[in-house]
């Protein structure tokens, strides 16, 4: 009898699981009616428990066409029921590739800017030493009082250079710092989907890393495959337990 109950509570157990992730998925693809899906979604399931059990207990009896008609009612809701589990699961994925495909954006907007700030200071720097050149050259002539009278003219055009390179070093710190931030949530997520790279290499080998998208469709497969019609098979299983148990 202990086994009965366990089995049936199971089966009620994967049922609930199955709906809930059923009903989000199903929500999510007809949003603006998110509260009648859900109690549409509810109710259908528990009537497709109630149904495969109320057949396996009176299939003999049955008329033949309304025995087909559930038949085909109860196979159709496990259809809709994994549909959903499959849109759930899928938006699941997919919500995590669009964070970190966002996080890529910004990276590459934040290189942009680093690569914009170095330009700045070659240009800066390109033209300290244009002015230190000049200098140079008074020496050379000779003339190390006009040089010097030079350097005092160029102080301020010196001053700002200096001031445009400093500014775009500290730029550069700034982005670099936050381009961490981004990489490191980039590495997490990578580390999280690690075990799928190897579903994937498992199926397609060499080229795991171009069908990582495919390796989740199947593993949602599988998941689906065995989710709603279990907890079907379940609910049978204890009805052929019960009369078992009676006779």
């Amino acid at each position: 009898m202990f086994l009965i109950i366990l089995t049936f509570i199971t089966a009620l157990a994967i049922s609930g699981v199955a709906i809930y992730y059923s009903i989000l998925g199903l929500a999510a693809i007809f949003a603006a009616a998110a509260v009648p899906i859900m109690i549409m979604g509810t109710v259908l399931e528990v009537g497709k428990l109630v149904t495969a059990s109320w057949l396996y207990q009176n299939w003999k009896q049955v008329p033949w066409l309304l025995k087909y008609y559930l038949t085909t009612a109860v196979v159709v809701l496990m259809f809709i029921t994994s549909m959903g589990i499959f849109g759930y699961l899928s938006k699941a994925h997919i919500d995590a590739g669009t964070n970190t495909s966002q996080i890529q954006i910004k990276v590459e907007r934040l290189e942009n800017r680093i690569d914009s700030e170095k330009k700045n200071i070659e240009r800066a720097e390109k033209q300290l030493n244009q002015l230190e050149d000049a200098l140079d050259r008074y020496v050379e002539l000779g003339a190390v009082s006009k040089g010097l009278n030079k350097r005092q003219e160029q102080e301020e055009e010196r001053l700002k250079l200096t001031e445009m390179v400093n500014y775009s070093q500290k730029n550069i710190d700034l982005y670099l710092d936050e381009k961490a931030e981004y990489d490191l949530e980039i590495r997490n997520f990578e580390v999280e989907v690690g075990p799928l790279k190897y579903i994937s290499a498992l199926i397609y080998g060499d080229r795991a890393l171009d069908f990582l998208d495919s390796a989740v469709r199947i593993v949602i497969l599988i998941l689906v495959f065995v989710f709603d019609p279990l907890a079907v098979l379940l609910v049978i299983a204890a009805n052929i337990s019960i009369r078992e148990e009676q006779n």
